[in-house]
Parts: C-alpha cells; structure tokens; sequence
C-alpha cells in the first residue's frame, strides 16, 4: 500500500512538469578584456593631491574618510577615481585608481588618464 501511494505521489508530481519549448538563449557580445595591470599609470601611482591637480587640474569631487581621500577627476571622455591613503606618517598617495566612461561604460585606466592629460593640453 505504502508503494502504491509513493508511485502515485511520484505521478502526480511528473504531471505538473512543463513540456513547452525551452526559453530562447540570450546571445550576448564577446566581453573585451579590460587590462588591470599598472602599465602607463606609474606617473600617477604614488603621487599625491597636489601633483594630481597639477596633472589633472581642480577635482570633480574631493571625499574624505578617515585618513584615506577619493579624488575623481572627469571630462567628456572619462571618469577617473584616485584613491590616496597615507603610508606611515606621511602624506596620502594614489594606492590604487579606477575610470570608467561617462555613461559608466568600462575603460582602460590607462587609457582615461591619457585622455584627461590631453585634455588639459588643449
């Protein structure tokens, strides 16, 4: 009897099971590698604000917290963050950074630093 109710559970629940035509696949672009290494930002790695300024001009934005500092840097080609913490007792330097496109798009670090620099030339 117990085998019986157990084979008909399994029955019922077989019956509820969808049998349409699966769901279409999404087909997405091939992802374009973004480089992460350091290559072309040893000029801003381990500065500090006011040779960033110098380099960039007056920051879009300027955030403290604690000892660390953001500053972001922006034009119409890209956004970058610079991210200064002090080392020891001296003064903050950029320890890591990050761009970005103004539409919030991926883009070589690199690359938007070269961009704000040529920026500032014209």
């Amino acid at each position: 009897m117990k085998l019986l109710g157990a084979l008909t559970a399994g029955l019922l629940v077989t019956g509820c099971a969808t049998t349409g035509a699966p769901a279409p696949s999404t087909v997405r672009p091939p992802l374009i590698p973004i480089p992460t290494g350091t290559a072309g930002l040893d000029h801003v790695l381990g500065t500090n604000a006011a040779n960033l300024t110098r380099m960039f001009g007056a920051p879009v934005a300027d955030i403290r917290e604690g000892t660390a500092r953001k500053l972001q840097f922006g034009n119409a080609t890209c956004v970058l963050d610079t991210y200064l913490y002090p080392k020891g007792t001296a003064e903050p330097v950029v320890t890591y950074l990050d761009a970005r496109q103004t539409d919030g798009s991926p883009i070589d670090r690199a690359s938007c630093v070269g961009a704000l620099q040529a920026g500032r030339r014209k």
